[in-house]
């Protein structure tokens, strides 16, 4: 752990810091408006996101309620003893700016077969021959009913 004259974030901070700014941007909610909810400037909510300050227990309640997150959300990925659990790709991916913002666009498509023309160009770029998903289960999963933004989970929220 840093010593506290240490000028480097600590690994903690860095991935509340983080989770911060995932949960904000899932909600589409800019820094100056998270700010303005906790009564602080957006150039604090930046330090918080890259974990150059950090966030106090009573401002990390005040944050969860604000990103409509339980607490420990912000501590999902990390082990007792504060070292990150491994992360797969795909996680990593669905986690990331571009990720979030693939997942809403392709759940705005309405149109099924527009959906499955993507997500085979989507495969042929990444490589495979042939579908990575079973046919069978395309008819449930890219149901419209199913890719609703409202029926789409939240990236780390717990159940």
């Amino acid at each position: 752990m840093p010593t506290s004259n240490s000028k480097k974030p600590d690994p903690i901070d860095i991935h509340v810091g983080s989770r911060i700014r995932l949960a904000r941007q899932a909600l589409h909610m800019s820094q100056e408006k998270l700010g303005e909810a906790l009564g602080i400037t957006f150039q604090q909510v930046q330090k918080y996101e890259k974990g150059a300050n950090r966030v106090g227990s009573s401002r990390l309640m005040n944050i969860s309620a604000a990103l409509t997150r339980p607490v420990e959300y912000f501590f999902e990925g990390l082990n007792a003893d504060g070292s990150p659990q491994p992360v797969d790709d795909l996680t990593s991916f669905l986690h990331s700016k571009e990720g979030i913002r693939l997942a809403r666009a392709f759940a705005r498509v309405k149109d099924r077969e527009a959906r499955l023309g993507m997500l085979r160009a989507f495969e042929v770029a990444a490589g495979y021959a042939s579908g990575i998903i079973d046919e069978n289960q395309l008819t449930h999963e890219l149901a419209p009913s199913t890719l609703q933004p409202e029926n789409m989970p939240v990236l780390g929220a717990t159940h």
